[in-house]
C-alpha cells in the first residue's frame, strides 16, 4: 500500500491549538476562591494539591518521577559507588577521580542536543516514548557492563559511567521544558515549581545517600551500580505507559529547517545584553567554586593518614547532606523565594566561601579542640554547605526558567543548563589540577589545607561579578517583550509545532492532551491571545 500523503501542517497546528484552548486549566483566581491557591501560605499537602490542579497532577507526576527517582534516589548511590569505584576498584589517584568525575558529567552540557533531537525527530509517529525508551536502555545497558565485567579498563568504565549519566540527562530534558513552559504561563508560580523540583531531589537524594553506604559495604561499588538498573528500567517503563499523540507521515524533510530555526532563535536570544549577562555570571560563578571533593573523600576514607570513615558513615553523611539541601529548599520556598536575585546571589556566595572554612577546621583538627567529634563535625560541615548550596542555586534556576524566550523554551532552557554543567565541570577540572599540582595522592594530604583556602578564596571572586545580573525578583519579566511574543501570523504558526515540540518530551507519561486538560499535557505554544484564553477560561 502507498503511503498517505502527509497531512496539512497549517491544519495541524490550527487542530492543536484549538484542542489547547478547550482543555485549558480554571484560572488561578478560581482556584484562591476555593482557599488554596498560589497566593496564601498552604501546608505541604495543600500546597500540592494546589500545583496538581493548577499545572495538573501528571507533571507533578512527572517531577517526583523525574527529579526525585532517577536523579535523586539513583544519583545519591551513584555519587558514593562511583566514589569507592574508581578508588578500590580502579585505584586512581584523587586527582584523576576528581577529572574522571567531571567528564562523566559531559553528557549534561550537550542537552540542548537532546533537546532539538526530540523537538525536530519523532520517531515511529511518537516525539516523547522513544526517547524515554532509548534513555532507560542506555542506563540498563551501562551499568550492567560496570557491574559485571570485574577487570574492565579505565577508559571503558568512563565510556560506561557516561552513558549512565546520558540515561539521566535525557530523561531530565523531558521534564525540564515543562518547567519552563510553565513559568511563562504561570509565572506566580515560577518559584514553586523549582521548589518542588528541589524538594524531590532532596528527598530521594536523603534515600538514596541513606542506603549507598550500605549498599557498598554489603555488594561492593560494582554490585551497588549495578542497582542503578532499576531507575533505568522504570524509565523504560514510562516511556512503554506514556500516552500522547500520534502523529504518522510526519514531513521528515522540514527537520533540518526546524533545526536551523532554533538554532537561530537561540542564537538571537544569546546576543541579548538580559540574557548573555546572566549566563556569563552563572557560568564564572560555577567555575570559580572550585570542586577538591575528590580529595576529602580520599582523606575522609584513608586508614593512615586520613579519618578511616567506614562506607556506612559517608553514605550518612551525604544523607545529612541531604537534608541540608532539603532545608535549604524550605528556606527558599518559606523565606527567600521574594527576594532580589542580586541581594540572594550576594549572600549565598559569601556564605559559601565562610563554610567552606569548616573543611579547614577539620583538616587542621581544630575540631578536636573544640571537643567535637571528627563524626560529628564531617556530618555538620556536610550538612550545612549542602544548605547553602542550595539557597545558592535555588535562584539561579528561577533565573534561567526566566530567561527563555518563547518558542524555544524547552530546548533554550536545556541550553542555560548546559552552561552551568560546563561550568561546573570547569570548577572541577580545575580542583583536580590544583590536586595535582599540591601533591596531594592517595596517601598524601599535607597541602590539603592549602587546596581548602585556595579554594575558599577563589568562591569570593564572583562577587565582583553580580552587576551582571538584574536586580529585580523572582516575579518580574526580565525578557524584551519581542522575545516573549510572535510577531506575524506566519511565525505564530511556524513555532506552535516548534514548541510543541520542544516542550514535549515526556513530562507527562500517563495522559494523552486531551486527557490532561491542561497546557502541559498538549505543550503547545501560543501567543498573548491564546494565553489569555488559557487563563479566562471557566
Amino acid at each position: 500500500m502507498s503511503p498517505q500523503p502527509a497531512p496539512d501542517l497549517a491544519e495541524d497546528k490550527e487542530r492543536e491549538t484549538n484542542v489547547l484552548i478547550e482543555s485549558a486549566p480554571e484560572s488561578p483566581a478560581k482556584a484562591m476562591e476555593e482557599g488554596d491557591g498560589p497566593g496564601r501560605q498552604l501546608s505541604p499537602v495543600a500546597w500540592l494539591r494546589m500545583l496538581a490542579r493548577e499545572l495538573h497532577w501528571s507533571f507533578v507526576l512527572g517531577v517526583v518521577a523525574t527529579y526525585g527517582v532517577s536523579q535523586g534516589l539513583g544519583g545519591g548511590i551513584n555519587r558514593v559507588a562511583s566514589d569507592y569505584y574508581w578508588k578500590d576498584v580502579q585505584r586512581v589517584q584523587p586527582s584523576v577521580a576528581q577529572v574522571y568525575q567531571g567528564v562523566t558529567s559531559i553528557p549534561w552540557m550537550i542537552k540542548p542536543l537532546w533537546g532539538l533531537l526530540t523537538d525536530v525527530l519523532p520517531v515511529a509517529g511518537y516525539r516523547r516514548r522513544p526517547y524515554f525508551i532509548l534513555a532507560g536502555f542506555i542506563g540498563v545497558i551501562a551499568m550492567l557492563i560496570v557491574s559485571l565485567h570485574s577487570k574492565l579498563h579505565a577508559l571503558f568504565a568512563l565510556l560506561a559511567l557516561m552513558s549512565g549519566s546520558a540515561s539521566v540527562a535525557i530523561a531530565d530534558v523531558t521534564i525540564d521544558a515543562c518547567v519552563t513552559e510553565n513559568s511563562i504561563l504561570h509565572p506566580h508560580l515560577a518559584a514553586d515549581m523549582i521548589t518542588l523540583n528541589g524538594f524531590c531531589s532532596s528527598v530521594g537524594g536523603l534515600i538514596g545517600f541513606s542506603i549507598s553506604g550500605f549498599l557498598v559495604h554489603a555488594i561492593g561499588a560494582q554490585g551497588a551500580l549495578g542497582l542503578l538498573t532499576l531507575p533505568s528500567a522504570l524509565v523504560i517503563l514510562s516511556g512503554m505507559l506514556l500516552k500522547e499523540v500520534h502523529t504518522p507521515n510526519f514531513p521528515y524533510g522540514q527537520a533540518h529547517k526546524k533545526f536551523v530555526e532554533a538554532s537561530g532563535k537561540m542564537l538571537a536570544a544569546l546576543k541579548c545584553p538580559e540574557v548573555w549577562r546572566p549566563c556569563v555570571y552563572m557560568y564564572m560563578s560555577l567555575a570559580l567554586s572550585v570542586d577538591i571533593q575528590e580529595g576529602m573523600f580520599y582523606w575522609y576514607t584513608d586508614r593512615k593518614a586520613g579519618l578511616s570513615f567506614h562506607e556506612g558513615f559517608i553514605g550518612f553523611m551525604f544523607a545529612v547532606g541531604s537534608v541540608g539541601s532539603l532545608v535549604g529548599v524550605i528556606l527558599y520556598q518559606n523565606i527567600l523565594k521574594d527576594h532580589p536575585f542580586r541581594s540572594l546571589l550576594f549572600t549565598s556566595q559569601l556564605l559559601l566561601s565562610l563554610s567552606g572554612m569548616l573543611d579547614l577546621i577539620l583538616v587542621l583538627r581544630l575540631n578536636l579542640k573544640m571537643g567535637i567529634p571528627d563524626y560529628y563535625f564531617a556530618a555538620i560541615d556536610e550538612g550545612v554547605s549542602k544548605m547553602i548550596n542550595r539557597v545558592k542555586w535555588m535562584p539561579l534556576l528561577v533565573l534561567s526558567s526566566k530567561l527563555c524566550p518563547t518558542g524555544i523554551e524547552g530546548t533554550f532552557y536545556a541550553l542555560l543548563m548546559s552552561i552551568d554543567n560546563i561550568g561546573g565541570l570547569t570548577g572541577s577540572w580545575v580542583g583536580g589540577l590544583l590536586l595535582h599540582l599540591l601533591r596531594i595522592t592517595r596517601t598524601e594530604f599535607k597541602n590539603l589545607w592549602a587546596a581548602i583556602i585556595i579554594r575558599n578564596v577563589m568562591r569570593l571572586l564572583p562577587l565582583a561579578l553580580l552587576f551582571l545580573v538584574s536586580n529585580s525578583d523572582p516575579n518580574s519579566t526580565l525578557l524584551p517583550s519581542d522575545m516573549l511574543n510572535e510577531d506575524g501570523e506566519g511565525n505564530q504558526m511556524e513555532n506552535i509545532e516548534l514548541t510543541s515540540l520542544a516542550v514535549d518530551r515526556g513530562s507527562f507519561p500517563d495522559k494523552s492532551p486531551q486527557e490532561c486538560g491542561n497546557r502541559e499535557g498538549l505543550d503547545v505554544e501560543q501567543d498573548d491571545d491564546e494565553v489569555s484564553l488559557l487563563h479566562n477560561k471557566g
